[in-house]
């Protein structure tokens, strides 16, 4: 059998098995989605956002990119922001990055991958920003873990850095933003970072609203 037909076949399976614990699964969720968290992770096969963290069908949105980025040039990421936060009203939102990451892995070799280049860029401008802390940690398994987190600490921020959660703490006071870390190694996801709504930012980044935009 082909390795694809065997999706199609599990499939099947799971759609019986959900529906011999509740007929009515299928027919109630294809109505609406409230999810309550909004889950930024990485690409990784082996980090499925609702296997981690054993949430159902509808209870997290999801967006992935490689090495959990959040780019403030990257529409892709900012629609799905924009959408979890002010039409779905997500109440937290998780980046979530894991131990091992390929993608944090290659931006600190020299290695010419072609576009893939101009994504990395960002993993190793964070290596520049922490370049001190980093080469003081001489274990290179240790150094890499460490980037790891320190590139979450970083995308946390430039989430709070974005007008759409600044906007939405203003109107909402929601969401929090958490950075955690999945390791693969154990399974477990250790917590790093939280910013609570109205956190005070760098001045440079905070964004002042006027009372009547609602844009």
């Amino acid at each position: 059998m082909e390795s694809y037909k065997k999706l199609l076949l599990a499939n099947k399976a799971w759609v019986q098995d959900r529906m011999n614990v509740q007929p009515s699964f299928f027919e109630e969720s294809s109505k609406t989605q409230k999810p309550e968290f909004l889950w930024i992770g990485c690409s990784d096969s082996r980090v499925p956002a609702e296997e981690v963290t054993g949430t159902e069908p509808g209870e997290l949105f999801v967006h992935r990119n490689i090495a959990n980025l959040v780019i403030h040039t990257d529409l892709n990421m900012l629609s799905v922001l924009q959408y979890a936060v002010e039409v779905l009203k997500v109440r937290h939102v998780i980046v979530c990055g894991h131990y091992n990451c390929g993608g944090v892995a290659n931006a600190i070799t020299h290695k010419h991958l072609g576009l893939i280049n101009k994504w990395l860029r960002h993993i190793k401008d964070v290596y520049r920003f922490h370049d001190r802390e980093l080469s003081a940690i001489p274990d290179g398994q240790a150094r890499f873990d460490r980037l790891v987190e320190l590139n979450v600490l970083e995308q946390v921020q430039n989430l709070a850095q974005t007008s759409i959660v600044q906007h939405a703490w203003q109107l909402e006071h929601a969401p929090t933003i958490h950075g955690w870390v999945y390791d693969l190694r154990s399974g477990y996801l250790k917590e790093i970072a939280m910013i609570k709504p109205g956190t005070p930012l760098d001045d440079i980044y905070r964004f002042e609203f006027d009372e009547a935009d609602h844009s």
